[in-house]
């Protein structure tokens, strides 16, 4: 059989009429077979074929000429069997072959190349780290704190010997309480209930403290404002909560309380500010209240009003007082001459009023009708101006 391309049904036929200890029944080499495969007859019955003395047994799956160059047997492995088969991919019988892997130049393997470069990519990537001017990082060796790094570009053992973690410390942060259009009510000092709504600033003030001392100290952030803002409005009464002036003071309080608990917790938090967005009643009884406000507004208004007129009468009066107070004075240096004059003024304002002229001299009519005579010149002068 030709190894060479040599169809299924030949190499069954040769497989057939080859003895696996190394005699073949055509061929007419075993002395116990002579011209069995010659003469067409059937092979010989009789104890069996065995291998010669000093040889091996032949292997019926390996291919003819496929022995070592001394002619004896040596053991099948993969290659002979799915590489060399005929007909077989990789064999000689043609076919595409398992696919391999290129070889460097020399006849080496690239697997060795590939790893270095691998371990040389992972070293590098984290080794060398980059902080942006706004960051620090704090840096661990095996879960451990070792060191700080502020901005610029820093160098750590790779990973995971060493980690780092990096944060944000000079942007400020802002927390909205409550989160949504929800609805968080409060109990003042005068047993009423209010709906705040307010916004806190913070940043982190050491990274150290932050990292490590607090399993969630954004969370922390937020428990320990709601607990400050709870305390500050139970100390005011509803109408402080919902003014302006009321609102400033409680944000202060809540301020200075949240940076006091953060400090004894050591945080590492600092609190830039607290804000107020939002006061009102709740929900249920706004429309209620609303109607209260406006009446307290009115009558607000009302008293402003009074108010008002009460200063201009209390002014007026005031002024009237001084006037007198400056007449008395007068009168107090020259006693007679201004009861005379002040008696002539009045007369004159009384009389300047009526229509009656009263004369008191002798051989004189005591009354005269001078408002009528005034009366008829007016009118005899508006009726020749007329004419004219």
């Amino acid at each position: 059989m030709n190894s060479k391309g040599g169809s299924l049904k030949d190499m069954i036929l040769a497989m057939a009429g080859r003895n696996p200890w190394g005699g073949s029944g055509g061929t007419g080499e075993d002395s116990g077979n002579e011209g069995g495969a010659a003469g067409g007859d059937e092979p010989r019955a009789d104890t069996g074929d065995k291998p010669r003395p000093g040889t091996k047994p032949k292997n019926p799956w390996l291919p003819e000429g496929s022995g070592d160059e001394a002619g004896g047997r040596r053991a099948p492995n993969i290659e002979d069997l799915f590489g060399r088969r005929p007909g077989r991919p990789g064999g000689s019988g043609g076919g595409g072959g398992f696919p391999k892997m290129p070889q460097a130049p020399g006849g080496k393997s690239w697997v060795p190349l590939v790893v270095v470069a691998i371990i040389a990519f992972w070293i590098l990537s984290s080794s060398f780290h980059m902080v942006d001017p706004k960051e620090e990082a704090v840096v661990t060796t095996f879960g451990k704190y070792d060191r700080t790094l502020t901005s610029g570009v820093s160098m750590t053992l790779p990973w995971p010997i060493q980690q780092v973690r990096k944060e944000d410390v000079t942007s400020i942060r802002r927390d909205t309480i409550p989160e949504g259009e929800g609805e968080k009510l409060m109990l003042t000092g005068d047993q009423n209930l209010v709906d705040l709504s307010y916004l806190i600033r913070w940043n982190i003030d050491d990274l150290k403290l932050y990292a490590f001392q607090l399993a969630e100290p954004d969370e922390t952030v937020k428990e320990v404002a709601e607990a400050s803002m709870r305390a500050a409005v139970a100390e005011v009464t509803l109408d402080e909560a919902l003014s302006g002036s009321g609102r400033a003071e409680i944000e202060q309080s809540v301020a200075s309380n949240m940076q006091a608990l953060l400090d004894a917790y050591r945080s590492g938090i600092r609190i830039q500010g607290v804000e107020i967005k939002k006061a009102d009643p709740p929900t249920r009884v706004i429309d209620a209240f609303r109607e209260v406000l406006a009446a307290q507004q009115d009558a607000q208004s009302d008293i402003n009003r009074a108010r008002a007129w009460a200063e201009q009468v209390t002014a007026r009066a005031e002024g009237e007082a001084s006037e007198f107070n400056q007449v008395y004075e007068e009168y107090r240096m020259a006693p007679e001459v201004t009861r005379r004059r002040m008696y002539y003024e009045t007369m004159e304002s009384v009389l300047s009023r009526t229509d009656k002229t009263v004369v008191e001299a002798d051989g004189v009519v005591p009354y005269l009708p001078l408002p009528e005579a005034r009366r008829s010149s007016r009118a005899s002068t508006s009726a020749n101006g007329g004419d004219q």
